[in-house]
C-alpha cells in the first residue's frame, strides 16, 4: 500500500475507463452542444441585460482608449520629438494623462458591475438548480451518487462563477481590440499590416490543435471531480462497515483509481492548454522581429515614418495579445461550459407529474383500496416487484405487511405515498386515485417512521417540529411525552434545546426511533406508516416504542412492515406477500389456523427466538 501511495507520477496519456467512454459516446462535445450551452446562460445573464449593456460600453470605451494610447505615442515622435516641439510634448502628455485614467476608471467600472451580474447569475442557477432537485423523483436520486451531485451544486457552479468574473468581459474587450487594431493598421500602411497578418494561419492550425484536446479533457476533468467527491462523500458516510469488515486498504485502491482518473485528466488538460501562451509568445517575437525589420527598411527608403513603425511595433503586441487572450479565455470558456452542461443536464431531467388540484386543504378519513396494482422500478424489467396487488383497508385499521425480504412490503409502502407511481392498476384513498391528488397535498396527511431515522443538524426541538412546523414547543414536547422520548430528553445536557449532529450521532438507534415517533405524533396525520420501526433495538426500548407505537396509531390507518411477527399479532389484517404477490390474508388467528406460509414463518420465528433464549 505505502509503496502505491508513493510511486512517482508517470506522465502518461490521459485514458477513460470503459464505463466513462462508454458514457461519453453517447454525448459528444461539439459546437452545437456548446452552443445550446452558452444561450442558456444568456438567459441567466438577460435578466441583468440593462447592467450588462453598461459593462460593454465600458469595455468599447476602454478598448478604443487602449488603441488611442500608442497612436498619440506615434504622433508625438513624428511631430514633436522629431521636429523638437517642448510645448506640443507637453500637451500631448496632457492627454495621455487623461487617456490612461479613464482607461482606468473603466475597466474598474466594468470589473465592478460584471463581478455583480455573474454572481447573481450563478445565485439563481444555484438556487434553480436546489430547488429543481426537490422537484425530481425519488428514482432520479436512486441512480446517482449524493456525492457527485452535490459537485454539481458546488463545484460546477463555482466553474461558471470563476469563468463570468473574468472571461466575458476579457473576450468581448480582444475582439473589440482585435477589430479596432487591424482598423487602425490598415489605414497607417497596408502592406506593414499584410505582413503582421501572416502570423494568423500559424495561429488559427495552433488553436484548432489544442483546443480539440483541451474541450474533452475538461469536460472529463468535471465528471471525474463529481465520481470523486461522489465516493469520498459515500466512503465517509459509510466509515463504521468500512471498519467492522477491516476494508481500509480497499477503499484506498479504490480513491487512488479515481484520483489517477481526476489527476490525469486535470493533468493533460492543464498541459495542453498551457501550450496556448508559449505559442502566442513565440507568434508575438516573431511579429515583433518581422516588423522591425521590415518596418526599418521601409523607413530607410522613406516609406513611412518612424512614428509609424514605433505605433506599429506597439499594435503587432496588441493585435497579437487579445488573440492570446481569447485563446487562453476560449480554454476557460470550455471549462465552464462543461461545468455548465453538468448543470444544466440536471435542470433538464422531468420533475414529478402531479395533479392539477386547486384544493387546498386535504381532509381524508383514511380508507385505502389496491385494485390490481402492479408495478417494476425498472422499466426494461421483465420481472415485477409487485403484481396484481389488491386489498382494502378500513379507516382505522391496522395492516400488517409481512413476507420475506425482495417480497415487495416497502414497495407499497412507496406507491402509497407517492415516491413512485403504479405501472397498472389504481390505489384509491377515500375512493380517489392518489394520481389526482397532489405530492405535498396527500403527504400531509400521513407521517412515516422508518427503520433507519433521519435527523437534521439542530436541535431536539427543531427536529420533532419537522413534522409540524408552526407547532409550539408547548406541541413539541407534549408530543414527545407521548412518544415516550421525554425521560431521555430530560437527561440531556440542554434537554429539548440539546444540539445533534447530522443524523443523529451522539444518541442511541432507539432514542432516534423516539424522535421519530415524536415528529409523527406532532404531524397528527391519518394513514402512519411503519417500516421496521422496532427493529435493532434492545427489548426495554423496544417496549417504550411499542407502547409509543399504540397510541400513535389510535384512530389512524396504520401500515406496519415488521419481520418481528409477535408485534403483529393485534393487526386487524395481516397480507402475507411473496415474489411481489398476495399469496395469504386475514387476521393472525385465521392465517394460523389455515397452516399456510404464514404459519410456516411464524413456526420459523418462533424457532429462532427459542435459540436466542
Amino acid at each position: 500500500m505505502l509503496k502505491q501511495l508513493t510511486r512517482p507520477f508517470k506522465y502518461k496519456r490521459f485514458e477513460l475507463d470503459r464505463a466513462t467512454q462508454k458514457n461519453n459516446r453517447k454525448k459528444k462535445i461539439g459546437l452545437k452542444e456548446g452552443l445550446r450551452t452558452i444561450l442558456k446562460l444568456w438567459r441567466y445573464l438577460s435578466e441583468k441585460k440593462h447592467q450588462f449593456i453598461l459593462v460593454l460600453v465600458m469595455v468599447l470605451i476602454s478598448s478604443g482608449l487602449a488603441l488611442l494610447g500608442p497612436y498619440l505615442i506615434g504622433t508625438t515622435i513624428d511631430e514633436y520629438i522629431v521636429t523638437q516641439d517642448s510645448e506640443g510634448i507637453m500637451t500631448l502628455l496632457g492627454s495621455l494623462v487623461f487617456v490612461f485614467a479613464f482607461y482606468s476608471l473603466s475597466l474598474f467600472l466594468q470589473n465592478f458591475w460584471m463581478i455583480g451580474i455573474s454572481q447573481y447569475t450563478v445565485s439563481q442557477m444555484r438556487f434553480d438548480l436546489f430547488q429543481h432537485l426537490h422537484f425530481l423523483p425519488i428514482s432520479f436520486f436512486d441512480k446517482r451518487q449524493h456525492g457527485e451531485l452535490m459537485s454539481r451544486v458546488t463545484n460546477d457552479i463555482e466553474n461558471v462563477s470563476s469563468t463570468l468574473n473574468s472571461s466575458v468581459i476579457q473576450i468581448f474587450s480582444s475582439v473589440l481590440t482585435l477589430i479596432g487594431t487591424i482598423t487602425v493598421m490598415v489605414w497607417l500602411s497596408p502592406l506593414l499590416t499584410a505582413i503582421t497578418l501572416l502570423i494568423i494561419p500559424l495561429m488559427v492550425i495552433g488553436m484548432k490543435w489544442i483546443t480539440n484536446r483541451t474541450g474533452k479533457l475538461f469536460k472529463y476533468q468535471q465528471q471525474n471531480l463529481g465520481e470523486l467527491n461522489g465516493y469520498i462523500e459515500e466512503v465517509i458516510s459509510g466509515q463504521k462497515m468500512i471498519k467492522a469488515y477491516s476494508q481500509e486498504d480497499r477503499v484506498i485502491e479504490e480513491f487512488i483509481v479515481k484520483g489517477d482518473h481526476l489527476r490525469n485528466s486535470g493533468f493533460w488538460a492543464q498541459t495542453i492548454s498551457g501550450f496556448i501562451p508559449k505559442v502566442m509568445n513565440m507568434l508575438n517575437n516573431l511579429s515583433f522581429a518581422v516588423i522591425a525589420g521590415i518596418g526599418g527598411l521601409l523607413a530607410l527608403n522613406g516609406m513611412v515614418t518612424i512614428g509609424v513603425i514605433v505605433i506599429f511595433a506597439e499594435y503587432a503586441r496588441q493585435f497579437t495579445r487579445p488573440l492570446n487572450d481569447l485563446a487562453n479565455q476560449f480554454n476557460t470558456l470550455l471549462s465552464a461550459i462543461a461545468g455548465a452542461e453538468r448543470v444544466f443536464d440536471i435542470l433538464e431531467e422531468d420533475i414529478e407529474k402531479d395533479s392539477h388540484s386547486k384544493e387546498e386543504k386535504l381532509n381524508i378519513k383514511g380508507e385505502v383500496v389496491f385494485e390490481n396494482v402492479s408495478f417494476s422500478y425498472d422499466d426494461g424489467e421483465d420481472q415485477q416487484t409487485i403484481e396484481n396487488v389488491q386489498f382494502y383497508a378500513s379507516p382505522g385499521e391496522v395492516i400488517a405487511l409481512v413476507g420475506p425480504t425482495g417480497a415487495g412490503k416497502t414497495t407499497l409502502i412507496n406507491l402509497i405515498t407517492r415516491f413512485y407511481d403504479a405501472d397498472s392498476g389504481r390505489i384509491l384513498i377515500d375512493g380517489e386515485d392518489i394520481r389526482h391528488i397532489r405530492r405535498d397535498r396527500l403527504r400531509e396527511q400521513m407521517a412515516i417512521v422508518l427503520q433507519d431515522t433521519f435527523l437534521f443538524q439542530g436541535t431536539i426541538m427543531e427536529n420533532i417540529r419537522y413534522g409540524r412546523l408552526n407547532a409550539t414547543d408547548e406541541e413539541v414536547m407534549e408530543a414527545a411525552g407521548l412518544a415516550n422520548a421525554d425521560s431521555f430528553i430530560q437527561k440531556l445536557p440542554n434537554g429539548f434545546e440539546t444540539l445533534i449532529q447530522e443524523d443523529g450521532n451522539g444518541i442511541s438507534h432507539g432514542q432516534k426511533q423516539l424522535l421519530a415517533i415524536a415528529r409523527a405524533m406532532l404531524a397528527n396525520p391519518k394513514i402512519l406508516l411503519l417500516d421496521e420501526a422496532t427493529s435493532s433495538i434492545d427489548t426495554i426500548t423496544e417496549l417504550r416504542i411499542q407502547e409509543a407505537l399504540s397510541r400513535l396509531m389510535v384512530g389512524r390507518t396504520t401500515f406496519v412492515i415488521a419481520h418481528r411477527l409477535n408485534t403483529i399479532q393485534n393487526a386487524d389484517q395481516i397480507i402475507v406477500l411473496k415474489d411481489g404477490k398476495i399469496i395469504e390474508k386475514g387476521t393472525h388467528d385465521k392465517l394460523i389456523e389455515e397452516q399456510g406460509f404464514y404459519f410456516e414463518l411464524q413456526t420459523q420465528n418462533a424457532a429462532i427466538s427459542e435459540e436466542i433464549i
